[in-house]
């Protein structure tokens, strides 16, 4: 059977978008990695969780290796997981910035590389980074944040050249407030300013960051590639 679906990998599947992501692909009949630091609940025959640290180097290679043990492939790796936390870049302590880096540029890194290694063993493969809208509008209070997720973007556009020619396409979506934990510790106040500077000014949804990802990983999208996707109209 695992021969025959298409596998995706997705990290941060215990909640938030990345479940969100996770339960629609298996509905969808893909086979689906997902990790997390903790357990999750998500049960189904065709998923998997892993518990693990996105910046851990040796665990990142790790789950690609057992993926490549029970599937013999990897079609689309959605790097999902990401953490921000809002201060005055004057207030922010180094311990602050370093963990957001390590999460959002570290662990996108390592699972994008380690992704690719096995997506070019079959010349395809299809990944998708996570940018914020946070980035284009210089969001005060998120100068560590944005500044990871502009890396992101870097990554994305010079990795997309790097493994062209091992038929991966990789690509960013950038969406705007979506109501999950990651933005509940930010003030009302802040949210309504950032969400009216949008040309289409409401919260985002999950849905419309799936209707990104999903142009992204067609097999006829397939001359996309380096493109970060910003939601709203920023």
């Amino acid at each position: 059977m695992s021969d025959q679906k298409p596998v995706m990998a997705i990290t941060g599947t215990r909640k938030g978008i990345g479940r969100f992501l996770a339960e629609h692909f298996l509905n969808q009949g893909y086979i689906v990695e997902g990790c997390s630091r903790g357990e999750a609940d998500l049960e189904h025959d065709d998923y998997r969780h892993h518990c693990l640290d996105v910046a851990d180097e040796k665990s990142v290679i790790s789950m690609m290796h057992a993926i490549y043990r029970s599937h013999k492939r990897l079609d689309v790796l959605i790097n999902n997981a990401g953490i921000a936390s809002m201060n005055h870049i004057m207030l922010t302590p180094k311990s602050q910035i370093e963990r957001i880096f390590e999460t959002n540029v570290y662990g996108t890194f390592l699972f994008a590389r380690e992704a690719a290694k096995l997506m070019g063993r079959r010349k395809y493969g299809r990944i998708v980074n996570t940018a914020t809208v946070a980035t284009p509008l210089k969001l005060e209070g998120e100068a560590a944040y944005a500044a990871s997720k502009a890396a992101v973007v870097s990554l994305t556009e010079i990795m997309a050249r790097e493994v062209a020619g091992l038929g991966i396409t990789v690509n960013a979506v950038g969406p705007t407030p979506v109501p999950t934990d990651l933005v509940g510790s930010v003030p009302q106040a802040k949210m309504d300013a950032l969400i009216a500077r949008q040309a289409i000014p409401r919260y985002g949804e999950m849905a419309d960051v799936l209707n990104v990802i999903e142009f992204f990983i067609r097999k006829e999208s397939d001359f996309v590639t380096g493109q970060t996707i910003y939601m709203g109209g920023v």
